[in-house]
């Protein structure tokens, strides 16, 4: 099926020229773009490419001169990536869902499955679980018992959801994510290394066995509205309250939440991010690639850490943070200028004792 550039330029809120009535039938690169595909060139950088493809249409910046660049129609788009965020959502087609429960999955008697809603091949779901209207779930998913999901959520291929985790509407999961496995959580009947290093820090009076001891998890996870789980996230559940993901969060693949961890709303955590048990994360937090955060600890409203960095110690609202631990970006820009300066000036002291060395002599 097609669009008309006239109907894709209302759903995007934009404004369009020239042939209105023009099909597309999907979206590229300018320079790949064929006849009946919409060239994405919203930066004046792209423009050299549409000359190299054959698109009649393209998507452009606001002012560009469109007709000059051989294009039938145009739409302008003040925020290139907000455009894409509406045109991929119209061009998307989802996975090829039919409503209805497969033959091949297995559901339990007590459990409820919403109007509209589809259960793909071989998935699983426990007693007493509730399935909200227009849900899509396809093969190889488990859900537990007791679990409630929201409508419209889509769960792709192998989630694990654990026992009584609660989900809001309009969850998207990908494939191999884990929500609801037990915390990693273990005590010794003895004071441990750890807590001894913890007090210390550094220091041990003796080096001893020690056998670890599993803390149950008696908790579970609740999860707001309009959340997204990456492939290969997991989420712990909690030790006694549940682990917490606030409406609107966002997490990348491979993303770690650890057991009572409270997750504010409209986080983003990107790839291999790791929270540790405990720690309270606040509201629109962004967490680049590789962020740590430390237990028990709490990352105030709209910090934002760059990739990398360990974050050890509570967070206060608005902070910018960097490195290794964490510090304020400026601070971390200029630690690293002094670094790169220490060869010469290790140089230059060296030259210094020689020379009082001499003199002396």
């Amino acid at each position: 099926m097609g669009h008309r550039i006239g109907d894709i330029a209302k759903a995007l809120g934009a404004e369009a020229e020239g042939d209105l009535d023009l099909m597309v039938r999907g979206a590229s690169e300018p320079q790949a773009a064929g006849p009946d595909q919409l060239a994405l060139a919203m930066d004046p950088r792209y423009a050299d490419g549409i000359g190299k493809g054959r698109a009649q249409a393209a998507v452009v910046w606001p002012g560009a001169d469109w007709r000059a660049m051989g294009l039938k129609a145009a739409i302008f788009a003040p925020r290139g990536r907000l455009a894409m965020a509406g045109l991929t959502r119209l061009m998307d087609p989802g996975p090829a869902l039919v409503p209805g429960v497969h033959p091949l999955a297995a559901v339990d008697p007590s459990a409820e499955i919403g109007a509209g809603a589809a259960v793909g091949p071989f998935v699983a779901i426990g007693a007493g679980a509730v399935i909200g209207p227009g849900a899509r779930i396809a093969s190889h998913v488990s859900i537990a018992e007791g679990v409630r999901i929201g409508a419209e959520a889509l769960i792709l291929q192998g989630a694990r959801i654990g026992a009584r985790v609660t989900i809001g509407n309009r969850f998207i999961c990908q494939p191999g994510a884990v929500i609801g496995a037990d915390g990693f959580s273990f005590v010794t009947p003895e004071k441990s290394g750890v807590e001894e290093i913890r007090e210390t820090l550094g220091s041990r009076a003796e080096i001893r066995d020690q056998t670890w001891m599993r803390i149950h998890s008696l908790g579970a996870v609740t999860i707001g509205d309009d959340v997204e789980i990456g492939a290969n996230v997991c989420i712990d559940r909690g030790t006694i309250r549940d682990t917490v993901i606030g409406s609107g969060t966002k997490l990348d693949n491979l993303v770690h939440i650890g057991h009572n961890v409270q997750v504010g709303r409209d986080c983003l955590l990107c790839g291999q991010v790791g929270v540790a048990g405990s720690a309270r994360i606040g509201d629109r937090v962004v967490l680049a690639g590789q962020c740590g955060v430390n237990d028990n600890i709490f990352v105030g409203d709209d910090v934002i850490a760059g990739g990398g960095t360990k974050i050890f110690t509570n967070a206060p609202a608005g902070r910018v943070l960097l490195g290794y631990p964490a510090v304020k970006m400026e601070s971390h820009v200029e630690i690293q200028k002094a670094l790169r300066r220490l060869p010469r000036l290790a140089a230059r002291v060296a030259a210094l004792e020689k020379g009082d060395k001499e003199g002396a002599a």
